[in-house]
């Protein structure tokens, strides 16, 4: 970790056609995709250990915290062994899903951080390059690589923790992290955002690395996409 609470993930996405082999952080600054990618933070954070999608292994707990027209995939909280999950989506819903992401919360006296803040140039300067290490991103929907993924650096967020929060192991020895609200907080990603998918089977696969930090992500979604009954 960093001198702040800090995490790397990687994380499954969704549909068809080509992996660009770079990408532009540019390209993704758009208020949209920044607002999204706090909210993507905010919703997985907020979520108590024992229901955190990060750390699901099946997929059973793939709905928890979704709303509205917009529901999250997560990856696999600091990476690890392949698994693979099932889940059942609507099918009007637009998917909004981290490639490769990586948070950074300001949290003074807490995890390793002395009592002073951090700035937020300083906590996206602590993020930026694990993403900018990371290699070898292959996402596939029902075997077709899918393109159109944009780098995006977050709007500065307030994260909700927990009690039971999925820092609480990573920063045992360190005492803990006691829930709270912790600010300011940032993210930078690697990002995709999917209108709705067709009702029916979908196989989603995603493969990432970042050899420097000594990470490895594989995860596949058996995806079932449910049709919603008009009104």
């Amino acid at each position: 970790m960093f001198n702040s609470l800090q995490t790397k993930l990687f994380t499954t996405l969704t549909l068809a056609v080509a992996l660009a082999a770079q990408t532009n952080p540019a390209s993704a600054e758009s208020d949209g995709l920044k607002s999204l990618s706090a909210q993507w933070w905010q919703w997985a954070l907020s979520i108590p250990s024992a229901q955190n999608p990060l750390l699901d292994t099946t997929g059973e707990k793939c709905m928890v915290g979704q709303r509205g027209a917009t529901w999250f995939l997560a990856g696999v909280f600091g990476g690890g062994d392949p698994i693979v999950r099932n889940c059942t989506v609507p099918d009007n819903v637009n998917l909004f899903i981290p490639v490769v992401n990586s948070v950074n919360l300001n949290s003074p006296n807490v995890c390793g951080q002395g009592p002073v803040d951090i700035s937020v140039a300083d906590l996206r300067a602590g993020v930026a390059p694990f993403i900018d290490g990371a290699i070898n991103l292959l996402v596939e929907v029902d075997g077709k690589p899918l393109k159109h993924l944009r780098r995006v650096q977050s709007k500065v967020f307030a994260a909700t923790l927990p009690e039971d929060n999925i820092f609480d192991s990573p920063c045992a020895s360190l005492g803990g992290v006691p829930a709270g609200v912790y600010s300011p907080a940032i993210d930078d990603g690697i990002y995709a955002h999917i209108g709705n998918l067709k009702a029916g089977p979908h196989t989603l696969h995603i493969h990432a690395e970042n050899p420097s930090a000594g990470f490895v992500l594989e995860v596949t979604y058996n995806l079932n996409v449910a049709r919603v009954s008009p009104r």
